[in-house]
C-alpha cells in the first residue's frame, strides 16, 4: 500500500465538518441550492469590508521590481510592524514588537508552526472539550497528542479538571475563545484562573506549560462582551489567529502568531517558529495578503448580521423545545441533541435536507453544531425541518 497507515486512519476519522460539507454539495446538485440548508461549514458568507477591495485595487497597480519575490520567512517587516501596533492596543503591553510576530498561512498554519516549535514526540496538548476537531491532526503532525478535558456547565473552563489532566508530558494548554463550536467567551476571571493554575504548576513542579490561545473569532462578539488577553494571565503564552472570519477571507489563508513579550526566551521561540514556518513548507505567508491585512487591522465584517442570525435561530429552536446555550460570539450554535446518539439525530436532520455536524466530531457527544453562514431567508425556511426532526426523535416540547 502506497499510503501510510497513519494517513489511512486519519482519512477514516477525518473532519466531520468537511464530510457534511461534501454531502451538502451532493444534495444541492440533486435538490437545488435553495432547498438544502447547509449549517455545516464555518465558511463566512458576508463580503469583506470595503477597505479590502480598495486595497486590492491599489496593490494590483504596484509595479516595483521584486514586489512579489521571496521575503523573510517571518513575514514582511511592514506587516509585522502594523500588527504589533494593533496588538499593543488589544493586550495593553507596550513591549509587543514586530519581532514577536510571525505571519502564517492562516490560524491552522500558525498552530502547526507553534506545535512544531514546542513539542517533542509523546508530548500532550490539553484542550477543553468541545474543541475544533482538527487540533488532533495538528498535534499528531508533530508527534504529540490532544488530551480532551471536559468543561463545566455551559461549556465553561474547569480548572480542577484541567489540573487533574496534567502529566509530566503536558506541553501546552490550547484554548479557543470565542469558542468554536459553542460560541462561549471565557471571562477575564476564567482566563486569570487558568493563568494561576499554570503558574502554580510551574512553581510546584518546574514544568512550564505553554498557553496557546486560538483567536480567529476575537472580533465576532455580541453586545458588551470582551475577550480578555491571555498575555496578562500567563507569561509563557502565544496567540494564533487569522483573518478568515473577521474579514471573511477564509480562502486567502492569511494569519499570524504572536508570542508574549514576557515569554521566557521569547527570542529563541520566534527564531524557531520562523524556521518552522519555512521547513513545514509554508515558507512564508502570501505577500499580497500580508500587505492588505496590514492596512485592515481595525476593520471587521458587520457582526450585527451574525448576532441577529444567532438570536433568530436560537429563539426559534428553544421555542420548539431544543436546549441551546446562548452564544456570546462567533457564528455558531451548539444545541443539545434530543437523542443521546447525536450521529443518529444529525441523520434525521439530513433527511430533512438540514446539514449539521454531530458534537461527537468536536469531542462532545449529545450535541450538534450549526454554522450561521447562511442568510435569514434560508434560516427561516429551515425551521419547519427542525420542528419535524424534533418530533421524529420522539421529543415532546
Amino acid at each position: 500500500m502506497t499510503v501510510s497507515e497513519m494517513m489511512l486512519e486519519a482519512v477514516k476519522s477525518g473532519s466531520m465538518v468537511r464530510k457534511m460539507f461534501e454531502e451538502g454539495r451532493r444534495l444541492k446538485a440533486i435538490h437545488g441550492i435553495s432547498n438544502v440548508f447547509d449549517y455545516s461549514l464555518g465558511n463566512p458568507d458576508l463580503s469583506p469590508p470595503k477597505g479590502f477591495a480598495e486595497g486590492l485595487r491599489e496593490a494590483g497597480q504596484r509595479t516595483e521590481r521584486g514586489l512579489h519575490g521571496y521575503m523573510p520567512n517571518a513575514g514582511l517587516p511592514e506587516a509585522r510592524d502594523k500588527l504589533a501596533g494593533h496588538l499593543r492596543g488589544i493586550h495593553g503591553l507596550g513591549e509587543i514588537g514586530p519581532e514577536m510576530v510571525v505571519m502564517t498561512v492562516g490560524a491552522a498554519g500558525a498552530l502547526n508552526v507553534v506545535l512544531k516549535t514546542i513539542v517533542e514526540k509523546g508530548d500532550e496538548i490539553l484542550v477543553p472539550a468541545p474543541y475544533f476537531m482538527e487540533y488532533g491532526f495538528y498535534a499528531a503532525n508533530h508527534g504529540a497528542k490532544v488530551v480532551p478535558v471536559e468543561t463545566a456547565e455551559g461549556f465553561r473552563p474547569d480548572p480542577g479538571r484541567l489540573a487533574a489532566a496534567m502529566t509530566g508530558r503536558t506541553k501546552a494548554l490550547l484554548i479557543c475563545s470565542p469558542n468554536n463550536p459553542t460560541g462561549v467567551v471565557y471571562s477575564k476571571d476564567e482566563i486569570a484562573e487558568i493563568g494561576t493554575l499554570l503558574g502554580e504548576r510551574r512553581r510546584k513542579t518546574g514544568q512550564d506549560i505553554v498557553l496557546i490561545a486560538d483567536e480567529p473569532y476575537r472580533k465576532i462578539v455580541f453586545g458588551d462582551v470582551e475577550v480578555p488577553s491571555v498575555f496578562g494571565a500567563h507569561d509563557n503564552s502565544v496567540v494564533v489567529t487569522s483573518f478568515s472570519k473577521d474579514l471573511s477571507l477564509g480562502g486567502e489563508r492569511i494569519g499570524y502568531l504572536c508570542a508574549s513579550p514576557r515569554m521566557p526566551g521569547v527570542g529563541k521561540f520566534v527564531e524557531a517558529a520562523t524556521l518552522a514556518n519555512r521547513i513545514l513548507g509554508y515558507v512564508n505567508a502570501p505577500a499580497l495578503m500580508q500587505r492588505l491585512v496590514a492596512g485592515l487591522t481595525e476593520d471587521c465584517v458587520d457582526v450585527r448580521v451574525y448576532r441577529e442570525r444567532s438570536r433568530m435561530l436560537r429563539e426559534a429552536l428553544v421555542g420548539m423545545g431544543y436546549r441551546v446555550v446562548e452564544p456570546e460570539g462567533t457564528f455558531y450554535l451548539f444545541p443539545e441533541s434530543p437523542l443521546a446518539d447525536d450521529l443518529a439525530f444529525v441523520e434525521i436532520l439530513r433527511k430533512r435536507l438540514i446539514l449539521a455536524v454531530p458534537g461527537t466530531g468536536f469531542g462532545t457527544k449529545g450535541f450538534f453544531r450549526l454554522s450561521l453562514c447562511l442568510d435569514e431567508d434560508m434560516i427561516g425556511r429551515s425551521l419547519g425541518g427542525f420542528a419535524k426532526a424534533l418530533e421524529e426523535s420522539g421529543h415532546i416540547g
